[in-house]
């Protein structure tokens, strides 16, 4: 993985719902621009400008195919990141053990 990149911020950036709720939709594979605009009412200005700092480490791609821009997202890199985290891996050991003690 790249590690030219602040994780703090790239953490910050990737639960930031205005970010996330983009991310989302790329879930299960890439999307076009136009079905992202539609989708969740903003322009594609705004979606490149929110999404540029994960385009620019490699988190999304960016794509153009003839006129149509596609985005997709590396689900291996973010799920790196994710689990680097020590604040990530902290909520989800104590959720794993809440779910233990009620069970």
């Amino acid at each position: 993985m790249n590690e030219n990149f602040d994780k703090r911020k790239m953490i910050e950036i990737l639960v930031d719902p205005d970010i996330s709720i983009i991310l989302l939709e790329l879930e299960d594979g890439g999307k076009e621009s136009v079905y992202l605009t539609q989708k969740l009412q903003i322009s594609d200005t705004e979606i490149k400008k929110r999404l540029a700092y994960v385009i620019q480490h490699g988190f999304v791609m960016m794509n153009q195919n003839e006129n149509k821009i596609i985005f997709t997202v590396d689900k291996e890199k973010l799920n790196k990141i994710m689990e680097m985290d020590e604040n990530f891996s902290g909520v989800v050991d104590g959720l794993t053990e809440l779910d233990q003690y009620l069970n």
